[in-house]
């Protein structure tokens, strides 16, 4: 059960609005804040029956919270702890993040905010954006990533503990790992696909757009992350470039691999990458509900 009494959540979107009802729904008696950038952000909230105190002020927002968790663009983080910064904040706050890049955001936010802030990354999410498409659920059965960095050291493993605690109290099991390796190995199963997903969208319609007539389940289930949000799939591929560079060259090879295969023809090759493929696919858990 989490000890947690005031959270402040910064970004009322499908990760922050999903938190406030699940906080909401399995954490009675919690007081919650909601931070956004805009007044009219306000009604959305309400309009999800999310029974929390608004603010547009980043600083008032964080006075007193036990809690603070960042949902906004990466890129937007440390302009936001900056904010937080200048807040009373109480001796016991822990900051964390839902970020999809760790190994920059621990950098810029921890000369910011010390070692309360230890980041976050919950492995869930959807295609889709805003306040609308969140659900209590969403966190159920996924995998948090907690990214502890050079700045936590044993002495805080009360805010470790902390912070695992309330993950498992919205359902989630959670790992933990370095930012760098956070940063790797997201690269490889979120970040690659994302990318993969873009360009098959781009090599089968763009050239044809008329060929979508046709598209069945296999097309739709490939490049369903495609339809993301640009702009924010934008920051998250430019603060990760360095893995996700690592991780399309390796793509590179292995298609150049296939170009081969096929160039010859040779079938009991080809046989043979798919069935390592198919091999590989079958050790992926099934999709959380």
């Amino acid at each position: 059960m989490s000890s947690e009494t005031t959270i402040a959540i910064y970004g009322p979107g499908l990760l922050g609005g999903s938190l406030a009802l699940a906080i909401q729904e399995r954490m009675p008696g919690i007081a919650l804040r909601l931070w956004a950038r805009r007044d009219t952000a306000e009604a959305g909230i309400r309009d999800r029956g999310i029974q929390a105190e608004f603010f547009t002020d980043a600083t008032a927002a964080a006075q007193g919270a036990s809690l603070i968790i960042l949902c906004t663009p990466v890129e937007t983080m440390p302009a936001q702890a900056a904010q937080i910064a200048k807040a009373d904040l109480s001796a016991d706050c822990l900051i964390t993040d839902v970020g999809s890049v760790k190994g920059s955001v621990v950098r810029a936010l921890e000369p910011i905010l010390g070692s309360r802030f230890i980041g976050s990354h919950p492995m869930a999410g959807s295609e889709k954006a805003g306040i609308e498409t969140a659900r209590s659920c969403l966190f159920q059965n996924a995998t948090c990533l907690i990214t502890p960095g050079a700045r936590t050291p044993p002495s805080t493993s009360k805010l470790l503990l902390r912070l695992r605690t309330f993950w498992q109290a919205l359902g989630c099991n959670v790992l933990e790992m370095s930012p760098e390796e956070h940063d790797e190995k997201v690269a490889r199963i979120s970040h690659l696909p994302h990318m993969m997903a873009a360009i098959t969208t781009l090599a089968a319609l763009r050239t044809d757009p008329a060929a979508v007539a046709c598209v069945a389940n296999g097309f739709r289930d490939t490049t369903r992350v495609a339809g993301g949000d640009p702009g924010l799939w934008t920051g998250i591929a430019l603060e990760n470039r360095q893995a996700l560079l690592v991780q399309l060259q390796t793509a590179s090879t292995t298609l150049t691999e296939l170009l081969e295969i096929l160039g010859k023809p040779d079938e009991e090759e080809l046989r043979r990458f798919l069935a390592e493929a198919q091999s590989l696919r079958r050790t992926v858990p099934a999709a959380v509900s």
